[in-house]
């Protein structure tokens, strides 16, 4: 359940929701759902579909399950895996090839940051040895 933190994230964004809205959605404080989206809290299932219905996707979306791979609960407390022709299943691969990509493009956006903050020191030095005698 590590990635369900960023899952989260990403369909927040992908919805242009913020982290408030949510909230607010769900009943729970701004501080509450923050904790869920960092991963700091552990989430119950309850909570867990309502956050699915909060952000219209199916709960085993949020687990990332497809058709090889998904629970069917018979109502007696007992839990079955079955095989289940999913027809979203290409497009749940999508979401998570783009939630891949952003991840990676949020990651080279900060390094870039960083990178420019590098330069701008750089050139800060380069001026004051220009000036020293």
């Amino acid at each position: 359940m590590e990635k369900l933190p960023k899952k989260l994230k990403f369909i927040r964004s992908a919805k242009n929701w913020t982290q408030e809205e949510v909230a607010e959605k769900l009943g729970i404080s701004i501080h509450a759902y923050a904790k869920i989206e960092r991963g700091e809290t552990d989430v119950n299932l309850s909570r867990l579909q309502q956050i699915a219905e909060v952000m219209e996707i199916e709960l085993s979306q949020l687990f990332g399950l497809d058709e090889k791979n998904v629970f069917n609960s018979t109502g007696d407390n007992n839990t079955q895996c079955q095989n289940v022709n999913y027809p979203s299943t290409e497009l749940i691969e999508c979401k998570h090839e783009l939630e891949k990509a952003n991840l990676i493009i949020e990651e080279q956006g900060m390094e870039i940051e960083y990178l420019k903050q590098q330069v701008n020191y750089l050139i800060e030095i380069n001026h004051l040895l220009k000036k020293s005698p």
